[in-house]
């Protein structure tokens, strides 16, 4: 594992849009106050509150109210595999033994799923917040893990840069704009294009009711095929699957 400092981290790290913050991945559930037990509490400008919970055989990662990981204690995944972390990986298909990034780390929830179904080559992980990555290494076991690049700062920043130097993934997997409005998360989308090996996949979260209409028809014409799909009637996770970049903009 190693940190990876780069052009991002030369200035101000500014935090989210408010809005980014105030839609749930996963209900919190308060019957099941009095069978938690808080491991971790913290509090950043970046992020806000951030609080490690130990729930009955699962940690989780809750940042200002949120559910943002899951990691299950006892090591049975299976019970991921109906939210939408395991979702985004297969309803594209992986390639095999990927190189793999994502953009927002939370816990690291999607790390570990990616370990388990692909075996990637390796992993780079964009986060703005160091203490969300300290978090998710010291309380969610990436620390254990090996292959793994993480860049700190704000993506809009890093995935030019990645661009610029060269760097090509074949699974890119972006969560950090999920509630946020269009003029920052459609930008954002359609530069990390630019980051798609041929044959490989982009998966964009969203919130129902936020872009991801918008997301899909913008970059369908980039893409052999984009999917768009909602994980569960009464969730609030749209995902983007796009697959296979066409030469013109694979890079």
């Amino acid at each position: 594992m190693r940190e990876s400092l780069t052009p991002a981290e030369s200035g101000p790290t500014g935090g989210r849009p408010s809005a980014s913050r105030t839609t749930r991945r996963r209900p919190v559930d308060p019957a099941g106050v009095t069978q938690s037990r808080t491991v971790f509490t913290g509090r950043t400008g970046v992020t806000g509150s951030i609080r490690v919970v130990d729930y009955r055989n699962e940690r989780r990662l809750i940042c200002s109210g949120d559910i943002l990981s899951i990691y299950p204690l006892d090591g049975d995944w299976s019970r991921l595999e109906q939210e939408y972390w395991w979702h985004a990986l297969v309803m594209g298909g992986l390639p095999p033994r990927p190189r793999a990034l994502l953009v927002g780390l939370g816990g690291g929830t999607q790390v570990h799923l990616l370990g388990r179904l692909a075996r990637p080559r390796a992993v780079t992980m964009i986060e703005r917040d160091p203490v969300i990555v300290r978090v998710a290494c010291d309380w969610f076991g990436l620390r254990r893990l090996r292959g793994l690049e993480f860049l700190v700062g704000q993506a809009e920043r890093i995935v030019p840069w990645l661009a610029q130097v060269g760097r090509r993934f074949d699974f890119v997997m972006e969560d950090a704009a999920y509630a946020a409005p269009p003029e920052r998360g459609l930008p954002l989308a359609e530069a990390l294009v630019e980051l798609v090996a041929p044959g490989g996949r982009l998966v964009i979260n969203r919130h129902r009711r936020g872009d991801g209409c918008t997301v899909a028809e913008r970059l369908r014409p980039r893409f052999r095929e984009v999917r768009l799909r909602r994980v569960r009637r009464e969730g609030e996770n749209v995902l983007v699957c796009c697959v296979e970049p066409h030469p013109t903009t694979a890079g």
